[in-house]
């Protein structure tokens, strides 16, 4: 039955209205589009263009039809026809497909690598991609949501001289600070206090951010310098009782002494001298034997 026109004329047609024929799963939908040429004499020729549009749970194919979409864990195998509706696959191992879909290939399932601090949280499935998480002494820089990580990276080390303010988590690196004045810190995990040396030890090395005073002993050193002012006297009383010294002048006393010390190092220079130069010729005649 020929449409009846509307009262405005040809530019008055609805451009909503749309007719739609289908068969099984396969449909065709035409909403009807109206376009005008006009020509010099006033008549005007109208063309009806059909265009696709298809339905939510629906993909459109590449020959312009409209088929059913293919459910979680499955896709298109063969588009839908006239008689059929469309054919669906499930996906294979180590695929998978997370959405109803037209598609005719599954998405790989994500692999977790541990040589980058990743680790295979929960299994990939057909409808689930892999779910990755970091290792111990990683944090995810690479977050997917709130259970999966993409990227992962190696916890910060703090240096000598720093301290641990913040460990790190499997969501956030490392917090270091420097330590304060009178601490120090070789392996930048904690920050000690400088030692303080007793009143029988005396300060041979300064402290710094990396290392701690260095005290020792100061009894060696008394012990000597008494040793020695023991054994002077000892030796000035001696000579006295004797009538070395007669006059009991202190300086002579002081200059035989220095006098016999001296003596005595000459002699130990000689007696190594003499030493070293046995070893050599020693050496040398035994190089001079060899064939």
């Amino acid at each position: 039955m020929p449409e009846t026109p509307h009262p405005g004329g040809a530019q008055g047609a609805s451009l909503s209205d749309a007719r739609t024929t289908s068969a099984g799963s396969f449909r065709f939908v035409y909403p009807r589009i109206l376009i005008f040429l006009c020509f010099p004499v006033g008549y005007a020729a109208v063309f009806m263009v059909p265009v696709l549009s298809c339905q939510p749970k629906e993909y459109k194919t590449n020959g312009g039809q409209c088929c059913p979409t293919c459910n979680k864990g499955r896709v298109v195998q063969r588009d839908c026809t006239a008689f059929s509706g469309t054919q669906c696959r499930s996906c294979e191992m180590g695929t998978f497909m997370n959405q109803p879909n037209g598609l005719y290939n599954c998405f790989p399932c994500t692999a977790c690598d541990t040589g980058h601090g990743l680790f295979v949280k929960q299994n990939c499935t057909a409808t689930t991609d892999t779910v990755c998480d970091v290792l111990n002494g990683y944090y995810c820089k690479g977050l997917i949501d709130s259970n999966g990580c993409s990227l992962a990276e190696k916890h910060s080390q703090c240096e000598a001289g720093q301290r641990i303010k913040e460990p790190g988590t499997s969501r956030s690196d490392t917090v270091c600070e420097d330590c304060q004045p009178g601490f120090f810190s070789k392996d930048g995990v904690n920050c000690t206090g400088w030692k303080t040396c007793s009143e029988s030890q005396i300060k041979v090395e300064e402290g710094n951010s990396t290392s701690d005073v260095v005290c020792r002993s100061a009894s060696r050193h008394r012990y000597f310098f008494i040793s020695s002012v023991v054994l002077f006297l000892i030796i000035v009383i001696c000579l006295v009782t004797t009538g070395f010294v007669k006059d009991g002048s202190l300086y002579a006393v002081a200059d035989e002494l220095e006098h016999t010390s001296a003596a005595a190092h000459e002699a130990d220079l000689q007696h190594k001298k003499k030493g070293e130069k046995q070893l050599f010729d020693r050496g040398r005649a035994t190089r001079g034997q060899r064939p």
